[in-house]
């Protein structure tokens, strides 16, 4: 199933929050049109290493640009700019991740594209918004952990501040865009009048403090980093030592406390005062900590995995090859074969979204400029 079929979206990204966010549209029937600059040899994540696909193409760049088609242009030429407002006057949408000044200054709005199509939809994917002291900004992920908070929630309070491991906030402030374009769609739909749509990294990063912004907005209540990667206020919920690795528990309701102490044959500490109930249990965690490590320290991660299959929520901590070597991975269907030119074999990690217990099927992204022929029917300026 593609339930997106018939919705024509035209998009002039780069990098990875609108990529992303289109990638998702795309893959479940959209015709994404991702316009590059033809005089920067488009997307400059084609060139991204360390592994390349021939010219002008990387893994990386698959890895965020599946089911689309590439039409290269140059927006500041007039017979290109022609050329992309004869494809945008029969689109649903328009989406851009630039900086939020560029919008405006490219024609990429909603007031500079209505006269071609008045039930448009402009998605602005920005780093701070298009309309405050920082709409000229770059910025990308990484800052937007550091300014929102959320690098000094991450790791274990001796280390320097930590940021997660990948481009979290790219890939939601993409995955909230295109949920904000489909809503704007269907409201066109109704009504026959288009609009703007906003969502920028930084207001994605800072709405992702959750609880702890609610408990410091009402209550003053500064979170910090805890040690074990642990839950701010419910325990135990963090990472033990086994045998031979590592583990998460995670006891979010006293029924789980139960069921391990339980299984554990360690009921003894259900009256111990320091942990008889949940707040209690998060403000003695150190001590809660050690008599668990040398619990689960008795015998190594598998067996843990097994013992406590179904009835308490355990995983294992995995590298990144741990992780995608899963057999789990494979039994799920989390991985695709996704031919390329370059790489018949090529591997990508499959759409996230199931229907009717089918997962989308992916295309490789094309080489820069491919559909120009067949989206404009002429020869368009290049250079």
């Amino acid at each position: 199933m593609k339930p997106l079929e018939g919705l024509k979206i035209v998009t002039v990204e780069h990098f990875a929050a609108g990529p992303y966010g289109s990638m998702l549209l795309a893959d479940l029937g959209a015709t994404v049109i991702k316009i590059e600059n033809v005089k920067t040899d488009g997307d400059p994540v084609r060139r991204m290493g360390p592994y390349f696909l021939g010219n002008n193409d990387s893994l990386a760049f698959q890895g965020w640009n599946t089911c689309k088609q590439s039409l290269a242009l140059d927006l500041k030429h007039p017979e290109d700019r022609r050329a992309f407002e004869s494809v945008v006057s029969s689109a649903d949408a328009v989406m851009n991740n630039l900086r939020g000044d560029q919008a405006g200054k490219l024609g990429l709005d909603y007031a500079s594209l209505k006269h071609l199509n008045k039930g448009l939809v402009c998605l602005h994917i920005s780093a701070y918004g298009r309309n405050n002291s920082r709409a000229a900004w770059p910025g990308y992920d990484f800052l937007m952990q550091a300014e929102a908070g959320l690098m000094h929630l991450t790791g274990d309070p001796s280390t320097d501040p930590t940021r997660f491991g990948v481009s979290i906030i790219d890939f939601m402030t993409g995955s909230l865009g295109a949920m904000g374009l489909l809503a704007a769609v269907l409201k066109s739909k109704a009504s026959g009048e288009g609009s703007d749509v906003d969502v920028s990294l930084f207001d994605v990063a800072l709405h992702q403090l959750s609880y702890a912004g609610t408990w410091y907005l009402n209550e003053g209540l500064e979170s910090n980093r805890l040690p074990r990667g642990s839950h701010m206020s419910i325990s135990p919920v963090q990472t033990f030592t086994s045998a031979d690795g590592w583990i998460y528990i995670m006891c979010m309701t006293e029924q789980f406390w139960q069921v391990m102490i339980q299984k554990l044959g360690r009921e003894d500490l259900a009256e111990d005062p320091r942990f008889r109930d949940q707040n209690l249990r998060s403000q003695n965690r150190d001590d809660l900590t050690v008599i668990l490590d040398e619990e689960f320290a008795r015998y190594p991660t598998k067996h843990w995995l097994a013992y406590f299959e179904g009835v308490l929520p355990i995983a294992p901590i995995l590298d990144v090859k741990e992780a995608l070597e899963n057999p789990f991975v494979q039994e799920v269907g989390m991985i695709s074969n996704v031919a390329h030119p370059s790489c018949p074999d090529m591997r990508l990690l499959s759409n996230p979204l199931r229907f009717n217990g089918q997962r989308p099927d992916q295309r490789a992204g094309r080489s820069l400029g491919a559909d120009n022929a067949e989206i404009l029917g002429a020869t368009q300026h290049t250079k």
